[in-house]
């Protein structure tokens, strides 16, 4: 796995980055930013062209995948650079760099029989060997840990709370290192804690096996038989980056922040999840510079939200709580292209869910309405708004957000197959986190119609936010931390 402590900004693909320089003229051609005008400028092959370039970062990668550290994704993280530095005079650019330890090889064996194991990253490498000790319930709570763990390896089930959380508490227990154990068919390879390290409670080696390595483990436990396990793990620290552009023009205390993730899961390219995020918001901040703005309008590429949020969570992180009030309303994109989609906008107003963003996040779901139901005149429904994707950051430090997304894993019902077609039954996308998350099995009309609402938006907010109330820093904390308790108790997040 590749490890960049520099920042490239060469092209790897000849010819990639022709169409951001080409643009001419630019921020004074057609005026003020209208949704109409910017959304005419979006075509369905510019962004199957964009696509297909990631794709080749992915395939042209040894793991085939854009994953955190890998050529492909540092690839991804360079073309979208060069892309947006191609308007100097329009945008400011910066290359947040995030620091992470990087789990790349793993030995394990389990009373002196080789088990498969990948090292996770944001945990130490290192060499443990000792009695393995298997964890009941979740690990998720101080109380399904014994007293002591020490000299041990803790075994716990993957799920339900991040895993940062489970390691943290074995090793304030004295476990020298942690197997955690898929819930779910598979290997747990590019799989993280989900988690920054607390540096008061480190953490320790860790490795990630199968669910059935695990069971198996297991069962040999309860049937009373000691098993003794000698981990190794080794972990290179890395650097990868958020790509973050904002306008030159427009009201720099009043933001409109555009934002989606850049990386992919080991499993393949990640062309929808998300590289179709990735590509909508870029070829609107492309087109966009043919307009003028009243608003700044912030795009931002977060790294390593496979990995748990990773980037978006150390972006807010970063704010000033003056920085954070600058930013009236944070919008993600995620997954804008599933096969068998559904043209899904997060619950803000929890009508559906009852549970509410800060204030703004009911008057993005409200425009958002506004634009497929008497715009585009298209169907809609509604999803959670639990922070499952890089949009849960900010809404725990109070900012308004929204988003819209064409679904991953869940199952499409009867009644959603009236509405957008396909078939129900079946998931959104059947190549969620897999190897065939390719540019062969996008839904293309979805698409274009999801990156026509996001520059519905962007374009709407640009102009004024006049919509949204007036700023209440008292509400919002409120709300955020309503929000955090509810993902303390709830814990869901696709990445678990």
């Amino acid at each position: 796995m590749a490890i960049w402590n520099s920042i490239a900004i060469f092209a790897t693909v000849a010819g990639a980055f022709v169409d951001a320089a080409a643009l001419q003229p630019r921020h004074d051609h057609y005026g003020l930013v209208e949704s109409g005008k910017l959304r005419g400028l979006l075509t369905t092959e510019a962004l199957r062209e964009k696509a297909e370039i990631l794709q080749d970062f992915a395939y042209s990668s040894p793991g085939k995948n854009r994953l955190i550290g890998s050529q492909g994704h540092q690839d991804t993280i360079d073309y979208i650079h060069d892309q947006m530095t191609a308007f100097p005079d329009y945008y400011t650019i910066e290359l947040q760099p995030l620091d992470l330890a990087l789990g790349v090889e793993a030995n394990l064996t389990a009373n002196n029989r080789t088990v498969e194991v990948y090292a996770v990253t944001l945990a130490p490498g290192g060499h443990v060997s000792g009695p393995l000790v298997s964890i009941p319930n979740l690990g998720c709570e101080a109380a399904d840990f014994p007293e002591s763990l020490n000299g041990s390896i803790a075994l716990i089930f993957r799920g339900t709370c991040e895993s940062g959380i489970k390691v943290g508490l074995a090793a304030s227990r004295g476990a020298i290192g942690v197997l955690i154990y898929n819930n779910v068919d598979g290997n747990l390879e590019g799989y993280s804690l989900q988690k920054f390290e607390d540096p008061e409670a480190p953490y320790v080696p860790t490795g990630g096996i199968s669910q059935s390595a695990g069971e198996a483990l297991v069962a040999q436990l309860e049937a009373g038989t000691e098993v003794i396990v000698d981990l190794t793990t080794v972990a290179e620290a890395s650097t990868s980056y958020n790509v973050i552009a904002q306008t030159k023009a427009g009201d720099q205390d009043n933001v409109i922040h555009i934002g989606g993730h850049s990386d992919s899961v080991a499993a393949g390219p990640g062309i929808n999840d998300n590289g179709s995020g990735t590509i909508s918001i870029l070829e609107i901040a492309i087109q966009l510079t043919k307009f003028t703005v009243k608003n700044a309008v912030r795009f931002s590429w977060w790294t390593a939200e496979e990995e748990g949020l990773l980037g978006a969570t150390y972006y807010v992180s970063q704010l000033s709580q003056s920085e954070k009030d600058k930013i009236r309303l944070f919008l993600d994109f995620d997954m804008m292209a599933s096969p068998n989609y559904a043209f899904q906008i997060y619950d803000g107003d929890g009508s559906a869910f009852n549970l509410t963003g800060p204030p703004g996040s009911a008057e993005a779901e409200a425009e958002f309405t506004h634009y497929f139901s008497n715009i585009a005149g298209l169907n809609h429904t509604e999803i959670e708004f639990d922070g499952r994707s890089d949009y849960g950051p900010f809404l725990e430090a109070g900012i308004a957000a929204g988003g819209i997304a064409g679904g991953a894993e869940g199952i499409k019902t009867e009644e959603e197959q009236a509405m957008f077609g396909g078939a129900a039954g079946i998931p959104y996308d059947v190549n969620y986190h897999q190897d065939g998350d390719t540019t062969n099995n996008l839904n293309y009309e979805c698409w274009i119609e999801m990156t026509r609402a996001i520059a519905h938006m962007t374009a709407t907010y640009a102009r004024s936010f006049e919509s949204l109330p007036p700023r209440n820093t008292t509400s919002a904390r409120k709300r955020s931390a309503r929000f955090a308790n509810f993902r303390k108790t709830k814990r869901y997040q696709k990445w678990v």
